[in-house]
C-alpha cells in the first residue's frame, strides 16, 4: 500500500486560541500557554512551498528535533513538554526572537552562492580567499538572517540586529554563545554517526517568565546540512561534489529544472519515483544521525491519529 502524506491541516483543539501555519509546521496555540507543533510532511525550497508532500519527512523532523531537544537541553532549556504522536511535539508558548542562527561550519550552499559572486563577506562576517566549495572555515561562523512571516529571510550583520534593537546586545551575546556551544555539540554527535554537521539553523524564543528557551526544530535535514565523514577529503581532494543528507539535493534538482523562487518561474512537476527519492533520504538520515532504525508511523488515517493523541494530551496534562 502506498504511503499517503498530510500537507494539510485543520484541526479544532480544547481552548484553541490560535492557529499558525508555517512552510512546514501547523502550530496551534492552546489557553495561550501552549503550542500544538504538527510537522506535515510539506517540503518547501527557495521559500516555496512544493505542491507535493514527502511521505514521513513529518515524522522524521519531528523524532529527530525531538531526540536533539533533549540532548541538548544540558546547554540551554527549551520549549518541548512532550512528544504525544509521531509528528506532534507540545510545548510552552514563547515569543520568538526575530532573528535566525545560522552557524556554518564549511563554505556550503548560500555561502558558497554568494562566495562564487565574489563577495568576501556574509553578514558581515568575512571569509577567507582561496575557497572551493565545500571546504571547512578555520572556525565555524555565524550568519544570522531575519525571521520573515512571509516572504525571503534575510541576511543581516550582529551590529545591524543590535543596532536596529531587533535584538538587544546582551541577549544577542548570549544568543551567540549558545549558538556555538549547540554546535559543537552537534558536531561531536555527528561526528560519532559518521557525519559532518555542515551548517545548520536555530531559532529562540522568550517564555512568559522572562526565560530564553531553544525553540522549533534543531539539527533536521530541513535545518542543517549534513557531509558523510569518510569520504569528504577525498571528495575535496578530486573536486567532486559531497554526497550530503540534506534538502539541499532537493533545490539542486529544481535549479536544474530551471525554477529558484524567482518571478515567472513554474515550479517543477515532482514525479512518484523523486518523491519516494526525497523520503529515502530523510529516513536515511534520520537513521544515521539517531543511530536508531526508523519506524514508519500507522499512515492510514493521520488525521484522525493526530487528533485523538493530541486530544488525549490535552485532557490528561493540560
Amino acid at each position: 500500500m502506498r504511503s499517503k502524506s498530510i500537507i494539510k491541516t485543520d484541526f479544532l483543539f480544547p481552548n484553541q486560541t490560535n492557529i499558525y501555519k508555517g512552510k512546514v509546521r501547523d502550530v496551534y496555540t492552546i489557553n495561550d500557554d501552549y503550542l500544538v507543533m504538527i510537522a506535515t510532511d510539506r517540503i518547501s525550497a527557495f521559500d516555496t512551498v512544493l505542491p507535493t508532500g514527502i511521505p514521513f519527512k513529518g515524522q522524521v523532523l519531528n523524532q529527530i528535533a525531538s531526540n536533539f531537544l533533549d540532548l541538548s537541553s544540558a546547554i540551554v532549556p527549551n520549549w518541548k513538554i512532550e512528544s504525544p504522536d509521531p509528528i506532534v511535539t507540545i510545548g510552552y508558548f514563547c515569543e520568538p526572537f526575530k532573528v535566525e542562527m545560522v552557524i556554518r561550519g564549511y563554505l556550503s550552499g548560500h555561502a558558497w552562492r554568494e562566495y562564487k559572486l565574489g563577495k568576501r563577506k556574509i553578514c558581515g562576517v568575512p571569509m577567507p580567499d582561496g575557497m572551493k566549495e565545500n571546504d571547512r572555515f578555520p572556525n565555524p561562523i555565524i550568519t544570522p538572517t531575519t525571521k520573515a512571516d512571509f516572504g525571503h529571510d534575510e541576511d543581516i550583520s550582529k551590529e545591524d540586529i543590535i543596532s536596529s534593537g531587533l535584538v538587544s546586545k546582551e541577549d544577542y551575546l548570549y544568543l551567540e554563545d549558545i549558538t556555538n556551544k549547540l554546535f559543537d555539540q552537534g558536531t561531536s554527535f555527528a561526528k560519532e554517526k559518521g557525519l559532518i554537521l555542515v551548517d545548520t539553523k536555530y531559532e529562540f524564543g522568550r517564555t512568559k517568565d522572562g526565560r530564553i528557551v531553544l525553540i522549533d526544530e534543531i539539527h533536521t535535514p530541513d535545518s542543517s546540512r549534513y557531509f558523510y565523514l569518510n569520504d569528504y577529503s577525498l571528495r575535496q581532494d578530486l573536486g567532486q561534489k559531497q554526497k550530503q543528507l540534506s534538502k539541499e539535493f532537493v533545490r539542486e534538482w529544481l535549479i536544474e529544472n530551471n525554477f529558484q523562487g524567482k518571478e515567472g518561474q513554474s515550479i517543477p512537476d515532482m514525479n512518484i519515483d523523486f518523491v519516494n527519492q526525497v523520503s529515502s533520504r530523510y529516513i536515511e538520515l534520520y537513521e544515521k544521525i539517531t543511530g536508531h532504525v526508523f519506524q514508519k508511523a500507522d499512515t492510514s488515517n493521520i488525521v484522525q491519529r493526530v487528533k485523538d493523541n493530541v486530544n488525549s494530551f490535552i485532557s490528561n496534562q493540560l
